[in-house]
């Protein structure tokens, strides 16, 4: 994130807009609607601009910028000239007295951008784009304002009003975020968005009232292999009200970032030989929390019930009399497949296909190893990059001719992604070298041939 999102508290404040033209009255009608106090610098003035300026208790300079100008009176300042010059001294001034300064139009001479606003006051959405695509800021403004009904100013006025009593009535905050969170799919919400404050106010004692202290509950969600564009609509709402966000070492940032951002977060990630907190302790964590009647996120890479010890963590939670939702998640083997080009089955080439996980048991894989020797399946094995040699060595022992193909998917539906293809024969020495690293995914069979014609990543 290279730019801060904030508000700006402008009322009677004075502010400078150094030009008189167009674009400077499309920047001051932004300010008067602030309730700042515009001062306007230039040669000559739109007449319109010239009437905002008298409607907001302002003044109209009548001349040329200057380095003599006394800049220390203003909150902030506009270079809204069509003098490229002329604008980046209004900023270099600025700067050197730490004044906020925009030039229209040019980001390299700006403190702070302006960015697209839907206006529900109390309400304010802005859209940013670092001043790389007004336009498109613009466009998405359009887009949103359809979806968001007209009285959502009215529905964030009445809980500013009620806020005093629900913090009264409701002393935990967790809590009390659970509590507007059901006010606001409430009929009591409804109410207001149509228009009927009486009959929400009326109603908002019974619903206060009739609160309960919510139960922990837990979320066991599946995270995907990594691109955030997979995960589901209902994984990503349950992240976004979960209060503790508990994650493992294979949750990409992206994904971390989805989640609510004031929930707390607890790593517990498991790397081979690198347990930050063992499987039984992160059972007693989920159930702990729970009990303490937070809302817990428990976010997995891939799918949770895929060589994701899902089912020993929810057999826990069971155990205690915790409730628990469960959360599919995309698995690495058809999320990093799909992405490296490879289906997994094939009508020509493959008519099964089997999950394999490649963790070493005492220096060694322990795999049925006849039931993988058939010509027509694929096998993928997850977390098998260490033991890869064996595996493949292993294979071809028990008949597994030579040139079988294989491909190795590294960091898969990131653009970190990366695919390393040999064969059973060589797919070992083709890894030394080429800079693949764990998480990684080994696929086995006829039907990686079809990469070079279906790769599109």
């Amino acid at each position: 994130m290279d730019l801060l999102p904030i508000t700006l508290k402008l009322s009677r404040q004075r502010c400078l807009i150094v030009g008189g033209g167009n674009i400077a009255w499309r920047k001051a009608q932004l300010l008067a609607d602030a309730d700042a106090c515009i001062d306007v610098l230039a040669p000559t003035i739109e007449p319109q601009l010239q009437a905002l300026v008298e409607k907001t208790n302002g003044q109209y300079l009548p001349a040329a910028y200057s380095q003599q100008l006394e800049l220390n009176h203003y909150r902030l300042v506009i270079a809204a000239t069509n003098d490229a010059t002329v604008n980046a001294q209004v900023f270099a001034d600025c700067e050197a007295k730490n004044i906020l300064v925009n030039s229209v139009d040019d980001p390299p001479h700006c403190r702070f951008m302006m960015p697209a606003i839907i206006d529900r006051s109390p309400l304010l959405i802005s859209i940013a784009t670092g001043g790389a695509s007004p336009v498109l800021a613009r466009q998405l403004r359009t887009q949103i304002e359809g979806i968001l009904p007209a009285r959502l100013g009215d529905l964030v006025a009445f809980s500013g009003q009620w806020r005093p009593a629900v913090k009264q009535k409701i002393a935990n905050p967790d809590q009390r975020r659970v509590f507007w969170e059901k006010l606001y799919t409430s009929p009591v919400a409804e109410q207001v968005l149509a228009g009927n404050i009486k009959q929400a106010s009326a109603a908002m004692p019974e619903f206060m009232e009739s609160w309960q202290e919510p139960h922990g509950e837990v979320y066991l969600i599946g995270a995907g292999p990594g691109d955030p564009d997979l995960l589901t609509f209902k994984a990503l709402r349950l992240m976004q009200q979960a209060d503790v966000i508990v994650y493992d070492r294979l949750v990409s940032e992206p994904i971390l970032n989805l989640c609510r951002r004031d929930a707390d977060r607890i790593y517990v990630g498991k790397a081979r030989s690198n347990h930050a907190v063992q499987q039984e302790g992160i059972n007693a964590l989920l159930v702990r929390l729970a009990q303490e009647g937070k809302r817990v996120c428990r976010l997995k890479g891939g799918d949770p019930f895929i060589f994701g010890r899902g089912g020993e963590e929810i057999e826990e939670l069971f155990a205690a009399k915790v409730k628990f939702q469960v959360v599919p998640g995309i698995t690495a083997a058809s999320g990093c497949s799909a992405y490296a080009g490879i289906p997994l089955t094939h009508r020509d080439y493959a008519q099964s296909v089997r999950f394999l996980t490649g963790h070493l048991k005492e220096g060694s894989p322990e795999l049925p190893w006849n039931e993988l020797v058939y010509e027509n399946q694929t096998l993928v094995l997850y977390m098998g990059l260490v033991g890869l040699e064996k595996i493949c060595q292993q294979l071809i022992a028990h008949g597994q001719r030579p040139d079988m193909p294989v491909a190795l998917v590294s960091k898969g539906t990131t653009p970190e992604q990366t695919v390393v293809v040999g064969t059973l024969a060589d797919i070992a020495s083709k890894v030394e070298g080429s800079g693949i690293a764990a998480p990684t995914l080994t696929i086995i069979g006829e039907v990686v041939k079809l990469r070079d014609k279906l790769k599109w990543m």
